[in-house]
């Protein structure tokens, strides 16, 4: 049954599903317990025992889930990632490139508040202060955003090629991050008018790309004139 549910597997998946549920509140545990030892200690002087205590768990478990205590404060990096490249992947005939990002963000903004959360507010202030967080930070950055450049631009061959795809991911980015940084500023405790103006802010900032329907992101070599 190619996409069904085999009947004598039912128990196990709900099984599956408990252990799975069961994780994700340990998780947040972990990333609650160290927002609020981060905020009353300070990042140096929290440490991996800290967390591990506050959240009721030994320190081996917290090491199951985050290899190291700033990547506390990335818990939803990956789910990002993958909203980008499953919209890419669900991509219409007519939808471009810009197209497809603004509503990942969109996704990615209805299904959580990460990004403008309480646990962002921190992460922001201390990848200002913190060189491990900054760091840490700008390399999930530059990973996530040729990894959907990658995605991209295999999906649009005719379009984009890899500097062309790396280009409009990073204004992209660019958009999200610089808006995020106000935001976190003077955007208030409604992560709900946050969101709806994070995201208001990007689809202007990628207007250009929306709207373009004739002009390729890229030329060639041989399409450019002599």
């Amino acid at each position: 049954m190619p996409f069904g549910i085999p009947c004598g597997n039912i128990g196990g998946m709900a099984e599956l599903s408990l252990r799975e549920r069961k994780r994700q509140r340990t998780r947040q545990a972990i990333v609650e317990a160290a927002v609020e030892l981060f905020e009353e200690h300070g990042y140096e002087g929290t440490t991996v025992a800290d967390i591990a205590e506050a959240a009721e768990i030994g320190t081996r478990t917290f090491f199951s889930y985050f290899a190291s205590k700033e990547e506390v404060l990335f818990p939803e990096s990956d789910s990002r990632i993958r909203a980008v490249v499953d919209a890419i992947a669900a991509r219409g005939p007519e939808d471009r490139p810009a197209d497809v990002l603004l509503r990942a963000l969109r996704t990615v903004n209805r299904d959580s508040d990460d990004m403008v959360s309480r646990v962002a507010a921190l992460r922001m202030r201390l990848i200002r202060t913190v060189p491990a967080m900054r760091g840490r930070g700008l390399q999930l950055q530059l990973d996530a955003q040729r990894e959907i450049a990658r995605h991209l631009c295999a999906a649009y061959p005719g379009e984009l090629d890899e500097v062309g795809a790396a280009a409009l991911v990073g204004a992209f980015v660019g958009a999200v991050t610089g808006a995020l940084q106000v935001l976190m500023e003077t955007g208030g405790d409604d992560p709900v008018a946050m969101s709806r103006r994070l995201q208001e802010a990007t689809d202007a900032a990628l207007r250009p790309w929306l709207h373009e329907q004739d002009k390729p992101y890229v030329r060639s070599r041989e399409q450019a004139p002599s």
